[in-house]
């Protein structure tokens, strides 16, 4: 995987810098606000949802340069998310990435508001791009609305935290975390596909399949991680789930059976980037690294 590291550091680096720039003037009426975004989007992470950008507009025969601004966008908007999710009214978290939440730092209310901003700031990052294709760009936008709204991520908060301390079925778990958790990482995927100008539908339909595969993927492992690991490693409390009694893969299938079920999503995953060839290595990769990593 050492091939991987290094693209996950250069995809990450990309993608800093892209923020960066975004961000690069202050608010000079309300420096908190500035502060408190710039401390939550620059906090650590591992910037996944830019890194499937990035390896999606590879897959598709581009550099990965033509998605900077798809990558920066669906991070501001997964970075707006992790703000609003801490918050004591939603799951109440006091870390994230090892360090205090947002509004543990700066108060709920600039928290709020540094949410409200990067939500934002990543439709105007999007729909600011210079992409050569005026129809491709309004689908990117529709893209990230659809997916990031009461439809796809806050829809699948909503499901969460209106069904705390019931029961759920393995169906019921399925469809909520398809939109609070995969609807981004679908995203991820397609923005970075659709910043490449003639992208064909079977390109799109490819890997809205892979998408959806490691998006479960990834749930799974983490909650196979809410059991396994330990708090140090985690960067957020181990076992909130369970604390929450909250449903989980383990909870519902036992810990093998999550297990099975990761690698069965993993394996389709892979099924559906064959027509892609080597272009799509990254992408075999990445689902790869979904399942092993350790937080």
């Amino acid at each position: 995987m050492q091939h991987l590291d290094s693209y996950l550091l250069q995809c990450k680096t990309r993608v800093e810098s892209t923020m960066e720039k975004c961000l690069r003037e202050p608010f000079e009426l309300a420096p908190q606000l500035h502060e408190a975004i710039c401390y939550s989007v620059f906090a650590g992470g591992k910037r996944l949802r830019p890194v499937l950008a990035y390896a999606a507009a590879q897959a598709c025969g581009a550099h990965v340069a033509i998605a900077d601004r798809a990558a920066c966008a669906v991070e501001f908007m997964h970075a707006y998310s992790l703000i609003h999710d801490d918050l004591p009214a939603m799951d109440d978290d006091d870390l994230r990435r090892g360090k205090p939440t947002c509004h543990k730092v700066y108060g709920e209310d600039v928290a709020i508001l540094a949410g409200d901003a990067l939500q934002t700031l990543a439709f105007q990052v999007l729909s600011e791009s210079d992409h050569p294709n005026p129809q491709q760009l309004l689908q990117m936008v529709q893209v990230l609305s659809r997916s990031s709204g009461y439809l796809g991520m806050v829809g699948g908060q909503a499901y969460d935290l209106a069904s705390e301390g019931q029961e759920r079925n393995l169906k019921q778990l399925q469809a909520m975390h398809s939109l609070k958790t995969g609807a981004l990482i679908c995203a991820s995927v397609r923005l970075g596909a659709l910043s490449v100008d003639g992208v064909s539908d079977q390109q799109l339909n490819q890997l809205d399949q892979y998408a959806q595969k490691i998006g479960l993927a990834f749930q799974i492992k983490d909650d196979i991680l809410d059991v396994e690991a330990d708090t140090e490693t985690l960067g957020k409390p181990q076992g909130a789930d369970v604390a929450k009694k909250k449903a989980t893969y383990p909870a519902l299938l036992g810990l093998e059976g999550a297990k099975q079920k990761m690698l069965v999503c993993y394996q389709q995953a892979i099924n559906a980037l064959e027509p892609f060839g080597e272009e799509a290595q990254h992408l075999r990769l990445l689902a790869q690294y979904f399942i092993e990593r350790e937080f």
